[in-house]
């Protein structure tokens, strides 16, 4: 049996002139994040003016959290990637934040499961929270003026920055940014079904956008042909959708494909 591809549209035409627009914003954003982990090597190697750049520790980390969220006046982003200190701390400063204050809190799916019930507890109605499938880097940049970023994985897992360096600051929004648009709602989210969340039903997504025929993408995932169409259908059901075209489409929407 063939697989049967839709025929392209005015759709496929929209999401060809959109894909270009995202391969130019994945060029930026790299370009960012080479910009942030230069110059966060550069503050580690050679002394810079005190409000620069401040190395901190565990120790100081809540202090210099308070500090900063504490200070806030109109917008605030925080990105979390795991259960621990540096999480357990921001939300619970984040209930002390002033209801007119911009909140936006991307989460890991981690993050964001294991958080759920602290997450909703916060009494911030300008409060948005994404999921993001993307890797993330802990950190927080309050008024696009001020910011603390944590150590890279594998790095010394207690170690902070805090940012003053307004180009520092600025990189690491624009990274922020870039990351946010393409995370998922969390109420999108919570409305996966564990099938979804899965590395195989995401290989599955990625042969089918990569236009493979079932042969061959059975082949690569090490299935039968059967049991590879018998997922496809049951990812589809999942994504409510009715064709490969559509689940690719709405996939992309919920942020389950890789870039």
């Amino acid at each position: 049996m063939e697989t049967v591809v839709d025929p392209p549209d005015a759709e496929d035409t929209e999401l060809a002139g959109s894909g270009e627009s995202s391969a130019h914003l994945e060029e930026t954003l790299l370009q960012v994040q080479a910009l942030i982990d230069s110059s966060l090597s550069l503050y580690s190697r050679r002394p810079v003016p005190p409000k620069a750049a401040e190395p901190t520790d565990i120790a100081a980390l809540e202090s210099n959290l308070d500090r900063l969220i504490g200070g806030v006046h109109h917008s605030l982003s925080v990105a979390l990637t795991e259960p621990g200190e540096f999480s357990d701390c921001v939300l619970r400063l984040l209930a002390r934040v002033g209801p007119t204050v911009a909140v936006r809190a991307l989460c890991s799916a981690q993050a964001a499961d294991a958080s759920l019930v602290s997450l909703r507890r916060i009494p911030q109605p300008r409060l948005e929270i994404r999921v993001s499938e993307r890797e993330l880097r802990e950190v927080v940049v309050v008024d696009g003026t001020n910011a603390l970023v944590r150590g890279a994985a594998g790095g010394p897992g207690t170690q902070a920055t805090v940012v003053n360096d307004a180009g520092a600051v600025r990189a690491l929004e624009l990274l922020f940014a870039g990351a946010w648009t393409r995370g998922r709602k969390l109420t999108d989210h919570l409305e996966l079904g564990p099938r979804l969340r899965t590395q195989f039903a995401r290989s599955i997504l990625e042969s089918l956008r990569a236009g493979h025929n079932d042969d061959v993408a059975a082949r690569e995932l090490n299935v039968s042909l059967r049991t590879y169409r018998r997922h496809v259908a049951e990812v589809m059901r999942e994504l409510d959708v009715i064709s490969r075209f559509q689940a690719g489409a709405r996939a992309a929407e919920l942020g389950l494909l890789a870039e």
